[in-house]
């Protein structure tokens, strides 16, 4: 197992039900997540980072974390490698949610849902504040993390499988990407370019996902001396006003 980057030594968590984190979210989808979403007339928005392999964009202390979640795409005329997240779109209550706060998927939930709050980016810590549970949520229940180990072995292995995912996934969803046309990603560390594709459209390409065509690749970046760089590096960027995706600036 991993160690746990967390505030205090020991947790405890107890879900207390109140929903709160089925609100406002968008929820990281794995490949046949984002499939079985698609199909279930759910709309799915699309984050994309990249980074230069130890240069622009690449946090140095999480190397090896985001080299395993991403692929290498063409940018002018050098190379950049690009995360990509499918997630559920939510930007009010979750579609599943029932008059209760209830699950109504919750035997079919996503990973990520059954992984909350333990964060999957080992290198991101576990805060309380951070979160949207109540106080008592951290008073009680089972112990969660003891020292730096995850207690519970079946959440352990459900952030393992996400992490396996995230990696085995990623070419499959630059393929998708690249065959909807969704190849501008903004710089990591600086933001994301987000995309809310037509849903049939996009799930007609996840039924039968392409074969990588190394599309050209585009960087929006808006700052004048962070462009310089990644030109510098023989990076096509653009500081365009985006038509066809958001810029998310940090």
């Amino acid at each position: 197992m991993e160690p746990w980057s967390l505030v205090s030594d020991n947790l405890r968590f107890a879900c207390t039900g109140c929903g709160k984190c089925c609100t406002g979210h968008h929820v990281p989808l794995t490949l046949a997540e984002a499939r079985h979403w698609a199909n279930n007339a759910g709309q799915v928005v699309v984050l994309i980072e990249a980074f230069v392999v130890d240069g622009p964009g690449m946090p140095v202390e999480q190397r090896d974390h985001v080299l395993r979640r991403s692929h290498p795409v063409p940018c002018g005329h050098g190379e950049v490698r690009v995360s990509v997240t499918f997630a559920a779109f939510n930007p009010g209550r979750c579609r599943n949610l029932d008059d209760n706060d209830l699950c109504t998927i919750y035997d079919q939930r996503p990973l990520v849902c059954r992984i909350y709050p333990v964060e999957i980016n080992p290198h991101i810590p576990l805060r309380p504040d951070s979160k949207d549970c109540p106080p008592e949520a951290w008073q009680q229940g089972p112990e969660l993390i003891h020292g730096t180990q995850l207690v519970d072995v079946g959440l352990e292995a459900l952030v393992q499988a996400s992490r396996q995912a995230d990696r085995e996934d990623i070419g499959a969803k630059v393929a998708v990407c690249q065959a909807l046309g969704m190849t501008t990603s903004a710089l990591k560390g600086n933001g994301f370019t987000a995309y809310l594709p037509d849903m049939g459209a996009f799930a007609a390409v996840l039924a039968q996902v392409p074969e990588d065509d190394r599309a050209e690749w585009t960087l929006h970046v808006e700052d004048a001396a962070l462009t310089a760089s990644l030109q510098g590096h023989g990076l096509r960027t653009t500081n365009e006003p985006p038509v066809y995706y958001a810029f998310i600036s940090f």
